[in-house]
């Protein structure tokens, strides 16, 4: 559908329009509702719920390919398979994500233009730009979209039991230490580059542990994994890339476990604000994942997870998280032997050390639950951007 209340377009604008739009300027919004057999008022809710500005009714602004389009979400939405009550809610999420998705193409289609003179010689060249690269995006974005459908249809019909709005999952939040800080001691082109890296990183991790991101918000990255161990090894191993990358900041993560309600892309409930506080909590470098994700991960002699003091948080007086490691190996040959012969003479538990005090946790291990979620100083490798 076309953009609205803009000005009058201008030659290359008219140019693209009629490649993307697939066609001409030439109904008003009561038009196209009569073409399309839709309700005027209906054609105007499910406008407006695509994120399109309000036009006129006198407005020749709409095209053949929008009449169509009107056509197909009314049939659509009376198939069945979309529950009215719904409707303009998945009508928003819709427009939302392809909104973000079209804007991000222009950039890229600009800088393109903008950095290859070679490429932006004239209007008809640019056109001719558009009008070939449109049918192989429409292509790959087809592609993605078909195997994103396969692989979640995938994980829905193995649990037919399950409802798929409110299902137990693992939520994890990991973002970059002393972003705000950063954003005032670099310029716009190297961070563009930071946040690129770590999108990067991040959709490769989680892809790697099968894992799925929700959404990037900024410098931070919301995932969810359907057991403890992905979502384990997700938090683990992206921690440890980003500090051995010296592009990036360190990172800090929380996690937790239990019933989620997923809608429209998005997930919603406690469980999801349980993972925000912990990560806000969390010191550089540090996982922090709460009770219930604790318990499963405990069982696993990869992890280390130990019990820390409980803190106050916006919205929970007393949450008791635990840290998140990976195991350290244990000694082996002589030296394990000499080890176990020092640890009897001790009165210790070979490999294991001695059962914290809860009231009084270890000076490592001591996390300020008063403190802002500002994060401390960047990590010494950081500090030569300064």
């Amino acid at each position: 559908m076309a953009d609205t209340g803009e000005p009058a377009p201008d030659a290359l604008q008219q140019r693209l329009e009629r490649i993307l739009l697939g066609g001409r300027r030439k109904y008003t919004r009561l038009e196209v509702a009569e073409k399309a057999g839709v309700p005027e008022v209906r054609s105007r809710r499910l406008w407006r719920a695509l994120g399109f500005a309000t036009v006129d009714d006198d407005e020749v602004v709409f095209t053949d390919a929008d009449i169509e389009a009107i056509r197909t979400a009314d049939q659509l939405m009376h198939s069945g398979l979309i529950d009215p009550s719904i409707e303009l809610a998945v009508t928003r999420a819709l427009g939302q994500h392809l909104s973000r998705l079209a804007e991000w193409q222009v950039h890229m289609l600009w800088t393109m233009i903008t950095e290859n003179k070679d490429v932006g010689t004239s209007e008809r060249q640019i056109a001719r730009l558009v009008d070939r690269l449109l049918p192989e995006l429409e292509q790959v974005q087809n592609f993605v979209w078909r195997r994103h459908l396969a692989a979640y249809a995938g994980r829905a019909f193995a649990a037919t039991d399950e409802d798929l709005s409110a299902r137990t999952e693992v939520v994890g939040f990991v973002d970059m230490v002393g972003y705000t800080r950063l954003t005032r001691q670099i310029g716009e082109d190297e961070l563009s580059a930071v946040l690129d890296r770590f999108e990067f990183l991040a959709t490769e991790v989680v892809a790697e542990h099968h894992g799925r991101i929700v959404k990037m918000i900024g410098d931070e990255v919301l995932f969810v994994a359907d057991s403890a161990v992905d979502a384990a090894e997700i938090a683990l191993t992206l921690s440890e890339r980003a500090d051995t990358d010296e592009t990036l900041p360190g990172v800090r993560a929380g996690m937790a476990a239990g019933r989620i309600l997923s809608r429209f892309g998005d997930v919603y409930g406690s469980v999801v604000n349980i993972a925000a506080r912990l990560t806000s909590t969390a010191r550089p470098g540090t996982i922090l994942v709460d009770k219930e994700l604790a318990t499963e991960l405990a069982g696993f002699d990869i992890y280390e997870v130990r019990a820390r003091r409980p803190v106050s948080v916006r919205g929970y007086n007393r949450l008791r998280p635990s840290s998140l490691r990976r195991a350290q190996e244990r000694p082996s040959g002589m030296f394990a032997s000499s080890q176990q012969l020092a640890a009897e003479m001790l009165g210790l538990t070979p490999g294991i050390a001695p059962a914290p005090d809860a009231s009084a946790p270890a000076p490592d291990e001591v996390e300020d639950a008063t403190a802002d979620s500002s994060p401390p100083r960047p990590r010494s490798k950081r500090r030569r951007r300064r």
